[in-house]
Order: C-alpha cells, then sequence, then structure tokens
C-alpha cells in the first residue's frame, strides 16, 4: 500500500508532502522523520525509489511506504524515556526514528525473523550513527536487534510502553500482542486489514481504534525445532543509557 502523496526529489520534499497531506502532524514526528533519510535503508540499485510514498521489498528486505510509517509513529505517541518494542523491525529505519524519540534512558527493541535482515539492520544502523549529524540534536536510543519469531517471546521478558508489529496480525493472536503490553501502552499492528491502535487502559481494559485500511503480509507461525522444542527470543530491557 501506498502512492498517498506524490514522490519527493529527496528526504525533506518527501517529510513536506507527507505534512501537507496530514500523515505527519507532530513536531517529533515531523524531526525524526527528516533526521532519518529515507535513502540510507534501501540497496544502492533501488534508491531512485526511495522517496516516492511506495512499499519496496527486495528478497527478505522490505520497507512499508512513507504514509504507513507516518500513521504509526503518530499513532504511538512516543515520549521520552519510553521501552519500545518493534516486531517484524526489518531494516531498522522504523526504529532509528523512534530512537531519536526515547532519548538516553529508553529502551528500543527489534525481532525480526530473517537472519539476513538483522545484519542488514545493523550496518544501516552503524552507517547512521557513523554518517549522521543528528546526534547533535537528539539523544539516542540505539536499537537493539534480534533474529527469532516475535509469536515466541520467552515469557519472562518485561512488557513495553509501546509496541508495533510489522505484519498482519491474526485475530487468533491479537491476546497474545495484548499481553507484551504494559496497562497505559499502546500497541499498533495491522489486525483485519486495518491498521489498529489499542491501548491498554487497565488490566483487563482496552481501548481499540481502526486508523486505515491496509495489506500485510501475515505473521509466519512458528516451527518447532529437531528437538521438537520452540525457540524462544530473549530481550533484555536495560535502559539504553546503560547500553549505548
Amino acid at each position: 500500500m501506498g502512492g498517498a502523496v506524490s514522490a519527493g526529489e529527496d528526504n525533506d520534499e518527501l517529510i513536506d508532502h507527507l505534512k501537507a497531506a496530514q500523515y505527519i502532524r507532530s513536531e517529533l514526528v515531523e524531526q525524526a522523520f527528516r533526521a532519518v533519510d529515507r535513502a540510507d535503508y534501501y540497496l544502492e540499485e533501488f534508491k531512485e525509489n526511495a522517496y516516492k510514498d511506495l512499499a519496496w521489498k527486495h528478497g527478505n528486505i522490505h520497507l512499508s511506504a512513507p504514509c504507513i510509517y507516518s500513521e504509526v509513529m503518530e499513532a504511538l505517541d512516543l515520549q521520552p524515556g519510553l521501552s519500545f518494542l518493534n516486531l517484524g523491525s526489518g531494516t531498522g529505519y522504523l526504529s532509528s526514528m523512534v530512537g531519536l524519540i526515547l532519548g538516553p534512558f529508553g529502551v528500543n527493541h527489534g525481532v525480526e525473523l530473517h537472519s539476513d535482515v538483522t545484519e542488514y539492520a545493523k550496518q544501516k544502523l552503524d552507517f547512521f550513527i557513523r554518517t549522521s549529524d543528528s546526534f547533535d540534536k537528539f539523544d539516542f536510543c540505539e536499537p537493539s536487534f534480534v533474529t527469532g519469531n516475535c509469536l515466541e517471546i520467552s515469557p519472562g521478558c518485561s512488557q513495553y510502553d509501546r509496541v508495533y508489529c510489522g505484519a498482519g496480525v491474526q485475530k487468533q493472536h491479537e491476546g497474545y500482542m495484548k499481553s507484551l503490553l504494559k496497562v497505559g501502552g499502546v500497541l499498533v499492528m495491522p489486525l483485519e486489514e486495518k491498521l489498529t491502535k489499542i491501548t491498554r487502559t487497565g488490566p483487563s481494559a482496552w481501548e481499540t481504534k481502526k486508523i486505515l485500511a491496509v495489506s500485510f503480509a501475515p505473521l509466519i507461525q512458528p516451527c518447532q525445532s529437531e528437538s521438537g522444542e520452540s525457540r524462544l527470543v530473549q530481550l533484555h530491557s536495560k535502559p539504553c543509557a546503560t547500553r549505548c
């Protein structure tokens, strides 16, 4: 899905179009989008498409359309110091923008199914850290990426203030996704072909808002190892200031 706004010639022009179309509505989200150049997360031979409002996929590497990421960032209602979990973290583009808002006392975790994409994300993160001048403007909460199935997160892991899932969530996994969230937290995910925002208002109380119609590839179901045991994903919620 994408193409809701016209193509830009560079990252700033893309953001200008997203603002004009009301996909980017807050100053914090605008600053984060301007600080992270979308083209840096493309393979070199595809960069001419980076500023179009279109999704991009090459092998296991995938980027959602800019208008989708804009709606996700706005819906997450990010603030400094929060903990964030990105399920299907992909290239790390979204996680890097989130990290610019979370600041040094946040937590920024990504879980990615494909090991080659995890390595790609780490390379792109390293490039961002080495070449970006954003560190003069932001305290960055560096993302931490692990490989695994996001439906197999260890029950012993902490809950998060903000959770995003970048794959289509089947109705039977809605409860699992909600279980990853702290009271007061926000979960954004594609659920039944709608980008959906769920706020946990109490231990067993929820508010649900449908944001817009989307089409995402569905979550891949876990497969057991040869021993018949699942491979649990371990996440350690140390604040960014103690890790970066």
